[in-house]
C-alpha cells in the first residue's frame, strides 16, 4: 500500500493539480499577504460542485483586482457585496459573506496578517484558534463554531499555508507550524476511500475520524502525512478512468 500510495502522491502532486482546483486561485496573485487571503477566502467557498463554487472566487479575484490585502482593508468589498439577504452562493448569502469579510477585515487591521494572529503552534491550534475569532463575531456559517467537526475546508488551508516544496501549497506558514501536524481535510469521499483501503474504519466525517485517518498516513508518510491527501485524490481519479 505504501508504494501504491507514494506512486499516486507523486503522479498527483503537479501543478496539473491545480487546473480546476481551488488551490489555483491563491497561485494568480503576487505578495504572501494576498496569497494568505485568497487562499482562505477560496477554502472557505471550498463546497458542494466546483462549477459553482469556482465562479465565486473569481468573483472575489475580479473585485479585487488581485490586490486582495487592499481591497479587504480598504472596505471595497463592503459595495461589492453589500449585506442583503441576496443568495452569494448556497448557504451563504451576502450579509454571510460580508460579515465574514468585515470579520477578517478586523483580523487583518488587529494583527497584520492571519499567520500573525495564529502565531507558532500545531495545526489544531491553529484551527481552534481561528473558529473561535469568527465564532464570537457570529460568523458561523461560512466558518465551522468549533473542532467537533472535520474542518475539512480550515485543514485544507493550513495544508495550503504549510506544506512547503510543493507545486500546489505554498507553505507560507512552515516557519510557524510543523507540516507533521497537518490534519488530513476530511469529506465523505476520502472517508469513503479511506475505509475501503483499510486506512480508517469510521462512518462519520469528524475531527477525531480526521486524526485517525492522518495517523494512518502518517505511518506512510511520517515527514508529511498529507502527501497522502494528493494519493487518495490519485485513488478516486484512477479508478474513475
Amino acid at each position: 500500500m505504501k508504494d501504491n500510495l507514494s506512486y499516486l502522491s507523486e503522479k498527483y502532486e503537479t501543478e496539473e493539480f491545480l487546473i480546476g482546483d481551488p488551490s489555483w486561485f491563491m497561485h494568480q496573485v503576487t505578495g504572501e499577504s494576498n496569497q494568505e487571503l485568497l487562499a482562505f477566502i477560496a477554502a472557505s467557498l471550498s463546497y458542494g460542485s466546483r462549477k459553482q463554487f469556482m465562479p465565486k472566487i473569481q468573483y472575489i479575484l475580479d473585485c479585487s483586482g488581485g490586490n486582495v490585502r487592499e481591497w479587504l482593508v480598504s472596505g471595497n468589498f463592503k459595495s461589492d457585496i453589500p449585506r442583503t439577504d441576496k443568495c452569494f452562493y448556497r448557504l451563504y448569502t451576502c450579509a454571510t459573506m460580508h460579515d465574514m469579510l468585515c470579520a477578517l477585515q478586523e483580523l487583518v487591521l488587529a494583527y497584520g496578517s492571519l499567520k500573525a494572529f495564529v502565531g507558532k503552534c500545531t495545526c489544531y491550534e491553529a484551527i481552534e484558534k481561528i473558529v473561535g475569532y469568527f465564532s464570537k463575531r457570529g460568523v458561523e456559517v461560512i466558518i465551522p463554531k468549533n473542532t467537533k467537526s472535520s474542518c475539512k475546508r480550515l485543514c485544507m488551508f493550513m495544508r495550503w499555508m504549510v506544506r512547503d516544496g510543493s507545486p500546489v501549497d505554498l507553505g507560507l506558514w512552515s516557519d510557524i507550524i510543523d507540516k507533521r501536524t497537518l490534519i488530513m481535510p476530511m469529506d465523505t469521499h476520502v472517508m469513503q476511500e479511506a475505509n475501503r483501503l483499510g486506512l480508517l474504519k469510521s462512518k462519520t466525517a469528524t475531527m477525531a475520524t480526521a486524526m485517525k485517518l492522518t495517523e494512518s498516513l502518517r505511518a506512510l508518510f511520517p515527514e508529511d502525512p498529507l502527501k497522502g491527501d494528493f494519493a487518495l485524490f490519485g485513488v478516486g481519479v484512477d479508478e474513475d478512468k
